[in-house]
């Protein structure tokens, strides 16, 4: 069992900026792809930002050109830079794995954008 943990999480004003990681607790030299998912309340989760053991990257629309996901493959660590937030970016931030045949998900950091 692997076990995801973020930080990063806060309190911001909107322009403001926050930067997301997220460790995992024991490496997986095989993991396929690394990335970030939101939930607001009543709101789906959705994919914000994910990045591939191949360093192939892809984004929620809404936050290109904003936010940047990076990761550190040999640690098994993914970052999110966050700039410019705005409002509609609070959520809850969760952090996931995927590796052959498993899945993986972090408990959740809180983002919260005050305009």
């Amino acid at each position: 069992q692997v076990r995801l943990v973020e930080s990063g999480g806060g309190l911001v004003q909107a322009g403001g900026s926050l930067r997301l990681s997220c460790a995992a607790s024991r490496n997986i030299f095989n993991f396929i792809a690394m990335g970030w998912y939101r939930q607001a309340p009543g709101k789906q989760r959705e994919l914000v930002a994910q990045i591939s053991s191949g360093g192939v990257t892809n984004y929620l629309d809404s936050v290109k050109g904003r936010f940047t996901i990076s990761n550190d493959g040999a640690r098994n660590t993914v970052g999110l830079q966050m700039n410019s937030l705005k409002p509609e970016d609070s959520a809850v931030y969760y952090c996931k794995m995927v590796a052959p045949g498993s899945v993986f998900w972090g408990l959740g950091t809180q983002v919260t954008v005050s305009s």
